[in-house]
C-alpha cells in the first residue's frame, strides 16, 4: 500500500518506518504514559497526519501548546538529529489549518450547544443527580418536548422548573416524579453550575457539526482545538460532559459509511480518565456502545491518559492502535499495573515488552498497529518522528490573528437568545396576571369610593356629636357658674 495511505509515527530500531493503515484509523487508539515522556507532541504528530490525508481533527488543548500546530516549526537540537536519522520522513516545517474554540470565548471562537441537545441524561451526569433528582429532571424534559418548550440555556430550565412547581398539574401522570425537594435541589445544583462558569456552555449559535470536516482550502483536514486549560482544572465535569455530548452527536447525525479507505473525523480526547470517572453506569454503558459503533460512521476516536487502566475493559478491547510511552513503577501495585500494560500488546520476540517499558526515552513509544486483515501486529519499539509545526504554544497576538484570519469567524462569536421557554412560560404567566391585576385595581377602586362614602358618613356623625358635646359642655359650665356665683352672694348675706 503506498505511503499516503498510512499514519506514518515513526521508526524502528533499524531506521525503518512504523506506520498504521489509514483505513484501520477508524476503529480507535490510545496514547498513553508518564507525565513528560512525550504524549503531547506524539498527538501532534498523529493531529498532522490525520489532517495531511484530508481528515478533520477535533482535540482538546489541555496544556494550552498544542496550538502550535498553527505555526511551522523549527527543528533544533534532538529534534533535528531525529528528523535526520529519517531520511524518508519528507520533512517539511509547516503551519496546519487550525481552529480555535472556547467555551468562554476568550481565547477561541465561543463553544456552545444546547440543554435540549444535550439531553437529560448527559446532564444528569453533568449535575450528578440522584436517582430521584433525575427522575424529576426527564419529567421536565418530557413535559417542554410536549408543550414546545426549547430550552436552550439554564435560565430556560430554571423557568421550567419554577413553573413546574407553581403548577405541578402540568406534569400530568409524571406528577409523582417531580417532587418539591427535587425540584429545589435541581435549582441549587444549576446555581453551582453557573458559578463555575459553565453557562457559557449553553446557548445560541450552538455548533454544527458540520462546520468541523469543512476542509481547509488547500484540502487538508481542518484541526479544530478546543482550549481546555482552564476548563479542565475549574469545571472538569463540563469538560468531560461537553466531549461525552460531542461524542453522542456525532453519532446521531453522521450517516453509516461502512469500510471506508479513511476516516471522516478523528477526535482526541486527553485527560480521557474523567470521561469515566464518577460516571453513572447507564451513561457508561452508552458511551462504551457508541465507541464500538461510531466507527462505522467513519470516526476514529483517540484517548490520552496515563495509563491505559484509565479506560474501561470494554473501551481497551475496541482500540487498533496503542501507543504507549514510559511508565514507571515504584510501587507493588504500579507493577501490577504495568505487567497488564505489557499484556496488553501482541509479543515481539526480539524484546521483552515489560522491561522495554521502564526503558522508554522521551518521544519513544511502544507501538501496537493492526495487520492488513485487522489483527493486532507484533509491539515494536518506536521512536517518534517529530511534527512539522511548532512544538510548543501559539503567541498571545498569534492566536488573535488565526481567530480574525478563521473561516468561522463572526459565525459564533455573538450569543443569539431567541424565544424559547424562558420567554414563552414568562408571556404566559403575565398574560394569567393580567385578569388577576385588573380585578384588583377595580376591587381598589370600590374599596376607596366605599372609604370615601363611610368617610363622609362618618365626618357628618362625628361633626354633630362634637356640636353636640360642646354645647352640653357649655351649658354646664354656665351652670357651675351661677351656682357659685349665688353661692357666694347668699353667703355673704348671711355674714
Amino acid at each position: 500500500m503506498p505511503e499516503n495511505r498510512q499514519l506514518l509515527l515513526g521508526a524502528d530500531p533499524a531506521g525503518q518506518p512504523v506506520g498504521h493503515l489509514l483505513r484501520l484509523a477508524n476503529r480507535h487508539g490510545l496514547i498513553a504514559g508518564a507525565t513528560g515522556t512525550g504524549k503531547t507532541v506524539t498527538l501532534q504528530r498523529l493531529a498532522e497526519l490525520f489532517s495531511d490525508a484530508g481528515v478533520a481533527v477535533f482535540a482538546a488543548d489541555i496544556k494550552g501548546d498544542l496550538c502550535g500546530l498553527g505555526a511551522a516549526g523549527e527543528p533544533k537540537g534532538k529534534i533535528a538529529e531525529r528528523i535526520a536519522s529519517m531520511p524518508w520522513l519528507a520533512h517539511r516545517p509547516q503551519a496546519y489549518p487550525v481552529t480555535l474554540w472556547d467555551v468562554a470565548g476568550e481565547s477561541g471562537h465561543p463553544l456552545r450547544t444546547t440543554l435540549s441537545e444535550m439531553g437529560p441524561l448527559l446532564l444528569g451526569a453533568l449535575l450528578q443527580l440522584t436517582d430521584s433528582q433525575q427522575a424529576a429532571l426527564y419529567a421536565a424534559f418530557q413535559v417542554a418536548d410536549r408543550d414546545g418548550l426549547l430550552l436552550l440555556d439554564l435560565k430556560d430550565l430554571k423557568a421550567l422548573l419554577n413553573h413546574l412547581q407553581a403548577h405541578p398539574e402540568v406534569l400530568g401522570e409524571d406528577r409523582a416524579l417531580f417532587t418539591a425537594q427535587s425540584s429545589q435541589a435541581l435549582l441549587r445544583k444549576l446555581a453551582t453550575l453557573e458559578q463555575q462558569g459553565a453557562e457559557a456552555l449553553f446557548g445560541e449559535p450552538a455548533l454544527q457539526l458540520e462546520d468541523l470536516l469543512q476542509p481547509a482550502a488547500d484540502g487538508r483536514g481542518r484541526i479544530h482545538l478546543l482550549d481546555a486549560s482552564r476548563l479542565v482544572h475549574e469545571a472538569p465535569k463540563v469538560y468531560a460532559t461537553f466531549l461525552l455530548w460531542l461524542l453522542a452527536e456525532l453519532f446521531e447525525q453522521l450517516p453509516e459509511r461502512g469500510d471506508a479507505e479513511q476516516p471522516l473525523l478523528a477526535l482526541f480526547f486527553d485527560e480521557a480518565h474523567l470521561l469515566f470517572a464518577d460516571t453513572p453506569k447507564a451513561l457508561q454503558e452508552r458511551l462504551e456502545q457508541v465507541v464500538r459503533l461510531i466507527r462505522s460512521k467513519g470516526v476514529g476516536v483517540y484517548f490520552v491518559t496515563q495509563s491505559p487502566g484509565d479506560l474501561p475493559d470494554a473501551v481497551l478491547a475496541q482500540l487498533g492502535l496503542r501507543i504507549q510511552h514510559g511508565l514507571r513503577a515504584f510501587t507493588a501495585r504500579e507493577q501490577k499495573s504495568l505487567r497488564a500494560v505489557a499484556d496488553g500488546f501482541r509479543p515481539n520476540p526480539q524484546f521483552e515488552t515489560l522491561d522495554v517499558l521502564t526503558e522508554l526515552g522521551i518521544g519513544e513509544a511502544l507501538v501496537g498497529t493492526l495487520e492488513d486483515k485487522g489483527t493486532p501486529a507484533m509491539v515494536q519499539r518506536v521512536a517518534i518522528a517529530p511534527p512539522q509545526s511548532r512544538i510548543g504554544p501559539l503567541s498571545e497576538s498569534e492566536r488573535a490573528a488565526l481567530i480574525r484570519q478563521s473561516p468561522l469567524a463572526g459565525r459564533y462569536d455573538r450569543a443569539v437568545d431567541r424565544e424559547s421557554a424562558y420567554e414563552l412560560l414568562s408571556s404566559r404567566a403575565a398574560q394569567a396576571e393580567a385578569p388577576a391585576a385588573v380585578a384588583r385595581g377595580k376591587a381598589a377602586e370600590q374599596d376607596k369610593s366605599l372609604g370615601d362614602m363611610a368617610g363622609e358618613l362618618l365626618g357628618g356623625a362625628v361633626g354633630q356629636a362634637m356640636k353636640s358635646a360642646m354645647r352640653q359642655a357649655a351649658n354646664q359650665i354656665g351652670r357651675e357658674l351661677v351656682r357659685g356665683l349665688m353661692g357666694s352672694l347668699l353667703g355673704g348675706k348671711r355674714r
